[in-house]
């Protein structure tokens, strides 16, 4: 038996993408910046790629900035928007919440530890939400950026973009997102929220590695983080990886084209692998029950080790994740977890749903960890 629950940390590349990219891995082999043919072809799938993020989130072609992923789209923009304020005297103070991404955290911190801005850091709700009026009130006049995730990365919680960005847009203040996790499971209204600069990352909705997108409205003023050839309106130089870049576009399109129906089938996957979870003695939820993603079930265990646990699942073929994902493999307290005072004496593990998972997946990984707790407990819980 082997089952997949951790599509929050990687998807697999659709069959679709896959084919999408394969001319530009062999005969559209181009540079897309040369002239000639080759290059032309080449920066024709860039292009068409560019439309195809542009429609899924409903902005203008010219806002889409391709990347190499995630982290990097999260740097520019908050070191980019940061800097671009500085340099025009609005401000030097940004804001953002304790239970962000570590590219956006340690990019605010950096700024604060080295480039002279100052720093306000707002802890979430126990349930792991955001306070939207705690928020709003840690910006001041010379505030020129706050940085909101709209969905958290472990917990799975949805932020509130919709209160908080409007209000922002009234006071003149630019709006960061790291939408990595939320784009294709839940709405995103880039427009109506009023966010400035978005972030996704085309491995999390079944795109390739190494291709991020970063959304920045043409209206705000942006310095470049990496300098060279002056691509992508000048803030991200480098060549084009257009086979990736072809993959990420074909991705972005076919997650919004099948968001409707992905949506409820998901949180149908994830309700009933949790309902079973829950009905294991000394299993909690950890984060809000209903603002949170819909492929995500992340549960505190009573009288187990997380590492230990986690890896008694994969030994019974079920691949699920303790902590985050995106810290090199580290067994390292959760931040996150931290922020909302989740019991650090407690296993905590996230199971994730994705395309490709079936009732079959969640009944098999509901029937292991139901056997893998019990052997933990029974042999005095993994604990070092």
């Amino acid at each position: 038996m082997t089952v997949y629950l951790d599509h929050a940390a990687t998807t697999p590349l659709d069959p679709g993408v896959l084919a999408a990219m394969r001319p530009y891995l062999e005969a559209e082999f181009g540079n897309p910046s040369s002239l000639h043919a080759f290059g032309r072809a080449a920066r024709q799938g860039v292009e068409a790629a560019r439309e195809q993020v542009a429609d899924a989130l409903d902005v203008a072609p010219l806002e889409v900035l391709f990347t190499s992923g995630g982290t990097e789209s999260d740097n520019q923009a908050v070191k980019g928007i940061a800097w671009a304020a500085r340099d025009a005297g609005r401000g030097r103070h940004l804001v953002t919440t304790a239970i962000e991404h570590h590219a956006v955290l340690d990019s605010c911190r950096w700024l604060a530890g080295s480039a002279g801005f100052e720093l306000s850091v707002v802890p979430p709700q126990p349930d792991g939400v955001v306070d939207p009026e705690r928020l709003l009130a840690a910006v001041r006049a010379d505030t020129v950026l706050v940085s909101v995730m709209a969905a958290n990365n472990e917990l799975g919680t949805v932020q509130p973009l919709g209160v908080v960005g409007p209000a922002l847009r009234e006071r003149g203040v630019a709006l960061h997102t790291d939408a990595v996790q939320a784009f294709g499971r839940a709405p995103l209204d880039v427009d109506g929220w009023g966010i400035g600069a978005l972030a996704l990352s085309a491995h999390k909705f079944n795109g390739p590695k190494g291709v991020g997108v970063l959304v920045l409205r043409r209206e705000l003023p942006a310095v470049p983080v990496l300098h060279g050839g002056g691509q992508e309106r000048g803030l991200r130089s480098g060549t084009f990886n257009a086979a990736g870049i072809v993959g990420c576009g074909a991705a972005a399109a076919l997650t919004a084209e099948t968001m409707a129906t992905q949506i409820p089938r998901l949180r149908a996957l994830r309700d009933r692998l949790l309902g079973a979870l829950l009905g294991v003695g000394g299993v909690t939820l950890n984060g809000s029950a209903t603002a949170r993603l819909p492929h995500n079930a992340n549960v505190a265990v009573r009288g187990c080790d997380g590492e230990a646990l986690l890896l008694a699942l994969d030994a019974a073929g079920v691949a699920a994740s303790t902590g985050s994902a995106c810290q090199s493999g580290a067994a390292e307290p959760s931040h996150v977890l931290a922020a909302v005072g989740a019991p650090a004496d407690r296993a905590h593990l996230r199971f994730t749903c994705g395309r490709t998972t079936t009732e079959h997946d969640v009944d098999a990984a509901a029937a292991a960890f139901t056997d893998c707790v019990k052997r933990l407990r029974d042999a005095g819980g993994g604990f070092l």
